[in-house]
């Protein structure tokens, strides 16, 4: 006979241990959960080319998002993520458009290598990094200042280059297809898109984890104060990350350009807050100091299997707005709640 004292004490810890799997895997469960139930409500959701679907925009919006997650966790922010990606879309598809096309940004521009416009948008970004991380680091203007400021200029300048008086700005199309093809196309059975984004996964990932700079970037997002007493050159890092997001910033913009095969000024318009929304649902903190590479992957695949799945389900484009902007809320205010508990 079962001693009641011992089935009740093994009740107990299988209740508890469920309960700490589930709080440990809780973005993991809500992303399967939110594949399942969409998968059940619309039969065309589960299909293999709306899941392709899926990833291709999720690689962009990854690239994106760890770029912004990475300045999340130094203490900081990037409003001006979103236009810089437009700013590199227009520079890299000026620059990669067909010799034939009519209406060329440069005309007389020759043909050029593919990896010219490549390294131009991520030029681009790296650029607005490097504005970004000196403002900040030496001019000491707060990051939600900085950034909101380099979301303007770079706007306008975005603006001013893809400019065609009397026309105004006009977009930029008729690109060519070895660009292109970094957006549509396949090495092997995998599309070079996806491709791109796990390099980029694996080496972030590297950066955060295995050397230096990612540690100090933790230290620094965790106590800044204490991150100074132990040696912490704060100034150098953070300008190192925020010309790294930047980078990752362009090159998000490169591939937008070539995945639709053109691009325009509104190019990556709100990509940042999606971008910072995602990064806090998979458990990146916005107070700095915590986050992981993983969590950011996670969140980004939830947003993007979200908004995907409201496309199925016919949601109107207006509610999908106000959807996004609760989990926004609701993401950072479970963010702070947790973070208030650990103090």
């Amino acid at each position: 006979m079962k001693n009641p004292a011992s089935t009740s004490w093994s009740k107990r810890i299988n209740a508890r241990s469920i309960r700490e799997f589930a709080t440990k895997n809780a973005i993991i469960l809500v992303l399967a959960a939110l594949v399942l139930v969409i998968g059940i409500v619309k039969n065309g959701f589960l299909t293999p080319d709306n899941l392709v679907n899926i990833m291709r925009i999720s690689s962009v919006r990854l690239i994106i998002a760890l770029g912004a997650a990475g300045v999340l966790i130094s203490g900081g922010v990037d409003l001006s993520a979103g236009r810089t990606v437009g700013l590199a879309a227009v520079v890299a598809a000026s620059l990669a458009q067909r010799p034939d096309y009519a209406s060329k940004i440069f005309p007389n521009l020759p043909y050029m290598w593919v990896i010219v416009p490549i390294l131009a948008g991520i030029a681009a970004g790296l650029l607005v990094g490097i504005i970004n991380g000196l403002a900040i680091a030496y001019l000491k203007v707060p990051p939600f200042i900085a950034t909101l400021g380099t979301m303007v200029i770079v706007w306008g300048a975005a603006s001013l280059y893809v400019d065609r008086p009397p026309l105004g700005a006009q977009p930029i199309g008729g690109l060519r297809t070895d660009f292109t093809n970094l957006g549509t196309g396949s090495v092997g059975f995998m599309p070079t898109i996806i491709l791109i984004a796990l390099i980029v996964y694996c080496i972030y990932w590297v950066m955060l984890n295995k050397t230096q700079l990612g540690k100090n970037i933790y230290a620094i997002g965790g106590n800044l104060n204490a991150a100074i007493v132990s040696g912490v050159n704060v100034k150098k890092n953070l300008v190192t990350l925020y010309a790294i997001a930047g980078m990752l910033y362009g090159l998000g913009g490169v591939l937008l350009s070539a995945r639709s095969g053109g691009a325009t000024n509104n190019y990556g318009q709100s990509y940042e807050l999606d971008a910072i929304a995602a990064s806090v649902i998979g458990g990146v903190s916005n107070m700095g100091g915590i986050g992981t590479v993983a969590g950011v992957l996670t969140g980004v695949l939830i947003f993007e299997v979200l908004n995907n799945g409201l496309v199925v389900l016919g949601i109107s484009a207006y509610w999908q707005q106000v959807v996004k902007g609760v989990i926004i809320v609701a993401a950072v205010a479970v963010d702070i709640r947790k973070y208030s508990k650990k103090r």
